[in-house]
Parts: C-alpha cells; sequence; structure tokens
C-alpha cells in the first residue's frame, strides 16, 4: 500500500506518518494508493460545501477515484473538528484518528452508512479492525447511551 501524508496544519499531536500508515493498511484488503490529509476549518468547511452541500467543516471525508484492482482515492480530515470531538467524546485524539483514517479507508472500497443496515455493516467491520490495532470500540459508548 502506498500512503502520502499531508499536513496543512500544524502536525503537534497529530499522529506521525508510519503510525498513520499502520492504521489504513489494516482498514484495506487489497493495493491501494491513497493521499492522507490534514487541514484547517477553512479548508474543511470548503471541501465539505464543494462536495456534500454542507456548510460546516466535517471530521472526515473520502475522495475514490477507483477501486478495481487497486483502490485510489484521498482523504481528508479536519484536525480542529478532530480535536473537538474527541475531547467532547472523552477520547483520547490518537484513538479518535486511528477510527476516521479507518472509517475513511473503508469509504474508498465502498463502504457507506445511508442506511441502518450499511450503517452496522460498516461499524462492525470498522470496531473489528480497530480490536486488532488496540484501539476501544468507538461504538461502544454510544450503544450503552442507546445510540
Amino acid at each position: 500500500m502506498s500512503l502520502a501524508v499531508q499536513y496543512a496544519v500544524a502536525p503537534a499531536r497529530l499522529p506521525k506518518p508510519a503510525t498513520l500508515r499502520r492504521w489504513a493498511g489494516a482498514a484495506v484488503d487489497r493495493d491501494a494508493s491513497v493521499t492522507l490529509r490534514f487541514v484547517g476549518r477553512r479548508e474543511g468547511r470548503t471541501l465539505n460545501a464543494r462536495y456534500r452541500g454542507a456548510a460546516h467543516p466535517t471530521n472526515v471525508l473520502a475522495f475514490a477515484y477507483d477501486q478495481s484492482p487497486r483502490i485510489e482515492g484521498d482523504v481528508v480530515l479536519c484536525a480542529p473538528v478532530l480535536r473537538e470531538e474527541a475531547r467532547a467524546q472523552r477520547k483520547s485524539l490518537t484513538d479518535h484518528c486511528a477510527h476516521l483514517v479507518v472509517h475513511g479507508m473503508l469509504h474508498l472500497q465502498g463502504y457507506e452508512h445511508d442506511t441502518d443496515r450499511a450503517a452496522r455493516a460498516m461499524e462492525a467491520r470498522e470496531s473489528a479492525i480497530l480490536a486488532a490495532l488496540g484501539v476501544p470500540d468507538p461504538y461502544a459508548r454510544e450503544a450503552a447511551r442507546g445510540r
């Protein structure tokens, strides 16, 4: 797997490229060429508005360009949103980043969460990958609260 990492924001406290490669590699089932980019609020808002029609930044966006036989795409993570969510969810920034890298990589492979059934399948896959990486299940707290 080929993973290019870009930091359009200060990389302080963000995962290092080797860690990101390990997480991304655990989430793919075939060869891949992916760019993973950490952005600030302005770029996150611009991309989300342009491609999803929402006027606010979101945590992760995935852009798949090719899926067969090699996965090609970009995963964009909005660092300020990740920090805010990690704090609000009382989890480490590292664990939250691991979850969203895996989440984005699954999107590149066609996983979606637009229906309850699709969401359950994607969440189960995410949880299994994260468990193998030693990261707590991000959905366990939600299930305990009745989601």
